[in-house]
């Protein structure tokens, strides 16, 4: 902000709450006093503002590195769509995308990655938790980190949803069925949307405000009495549970689509992906430190493998593009991490049913916003995309630059009283050093 651009009652609410703290003679006046600026308004959506957020684009299945980020025209690995420059010199997208390759100046691709698991519940689980795992221990995935780290102590809106288009069709339910959160606890798993999930309405039962503020005052008070006598962590789950489902009913007119512009609607539909992105932004505009959208048609192409990407492709193409344009024109794009990826890439070859297979060898993502770099592409695959020739990167690299990037320490170490030592990335894996600002 620059000198003069904020106005003298915001001068004026700042400093008297300071001076007020500074004034008092016990620490609860002290807190009472913070409290008050943290309430006041402009405080708040200036904090709100600044905010770290990341929206993660899941790509179910698994796009194919050669018909997005890594093609490889003329060669034998090649698909029949060719290539297209981009606005970084030198560097050329699939011409399926050509929305992308405007905006490559924004963007950064590492199209480098290198990891080990080619099936997709095992490699889905890498990719989620960003280190191997260690048998006996449920590592939280991203998401449920971000949430823990970034979001806010009292509010309604969740601060990990999963917006999810098609909650049992595609290669991504099994992995879904799981715990997400591990030893965070259950408040930090995702609140999943999509499909039969989306409704949400608060009910009418009859009660006037006052006596359903009671009521919530009598239930909060018993519940958690039973958590604490027992100490049980299944009270504790549901209890957590219950007070999500409450801020979820509480805060529903920002789960509506409707409530969105029409042409917003228009420019990110009419398919469940963009409108879903679409929520994202707004998700993140008022407070959510972390959403996850998962396209709903999969990317798993082991047959027909050219004419699924002809069609899918482009609408992830239009999608990022508008995303990325969106949180740049609302001054957002600097403090809103934005990640596209799939769990692995695919094969060089076609397999007998002109597919290609499930390939983690060398393969592409995309990362932008979160104040990154931009116009970056980083490592290399040789001629064919076979293997990685330069700068190979894992799951943990990938970790360590989210975080990083996130204004957290990759390398924090887990409170775990009784456990093993776990931090958020293992074994000290440096972050992308090329693509952080």
């Amino acid at each position: 902000m620059k000198p003069g651009d904020c106005t003298p009652n915001e001068h004026t609410i700042h400093r008297r709450r300071f001076l007020q703290g500074m004034g008092t003679a016990g620490m609860a006046s002290l807190v009472t006093s913070w409290a008050g600026l943290f309430s006041s308004p402009a405080f708040a959506e200036q904090m709100k503002k600044q905010q770290k957020r990341c929206i993660m684009l899941w790509l179910c299945g698994a796009p194919s590195q050669f018909e997005t980020w890594d093609p490889k025209p003329g060669r034998p690995s090649s698909g029949p769509f060719g290539s297209i420059p981009t606005k970084i010199p030198g560097v050329h997208f699939s011409s399926l995308m050509p929305k992308c390759a405007s905006i490559a100046d924004k963007l950064c691709v590492v199209r480098s990655m290198k990891t080990t698991q080619p099936e997709h519940f095992l490699a889905i689980t890498l990719l989620q938790q960003g280190n191997p795992q260690r048998a006996g221990f449920t590592r939280p995935t991203l998401g449920s980190v971000v949430g823990h780290a970034l979001g806010q102590v009292d509010t309604r809106l969740p601060n990990f949803i999963l917006l999810d288009p098609i909650p049992g069709g595609n290669e991504f339910q099994s992995f879904k069925a799981g715990n997400w959160a591990g030893w965070l606890g259950a408040e930090y798993g995702p609140v999943r949307l999509g499909g039969d999930y989306t409704q949400l309405a608060a009910g009418n039962d009859g009660l006037t405000p006052a006596d359903r503020e009671e009521r919530e005052g009598l239930r909060k008070f018993f519940a958690k009495k039973y958590e604490n006598d027992r100490k049980s962590t299944a009270a504790r789950s549901q209890n957590a549970a219950f007070e999500r489902v409450r801020g979820l009913m509480a805060c529903a007119d920002l789960f509506d689509l409707e409530k969105l512009p029409v042409g917003d609607r228009l420019r990110y539909g009419p398919g469940s992906f963009g409108l879903n992105t679409l929520q994202a932004r707004h998700l993140v505009e008022n407070g959510c430190p972390f959403v996850m959208v998962a396209n709903g048609m999969s990317w798993d192409n082991h047959v027909f493998q050219h004419e699924i990407h002809q069609m899918l492709v482009p609408e992830m193409d239009r999608i990022v593009h508008q995303l990325i344009t969106d949180l740049e024109e609302r001054g957002m794009l600097d403090n809103t991490l934005v990640v596209a990826m799939g769990e692995f890439g695919r094969t060089p070859w076609m397999n007998a049913a002109r597919g290609r297979d499930h390939y983690p060898n060398a393969w592409s993502l995309m990362m932008a916003g979160g104040g990154l770099k931009r116009g970056v592409v980083v490592g290399e695959t040789d001629e064919d995309g076979v293997d990685v020739v330069s700068k190979p990167h894992s799951e943990q690299n990938l970790f360590a630059t989210i975080f990083t990037a996130l204004g957290l320490d990759p390398y924090a170490e887990y409170d775990l009283p009784g456990m093993p030592t776990f931090h958020r990335v293992e074994d000290r894996a440096p972050a992308i050093s090329e693509i952080l600002a």
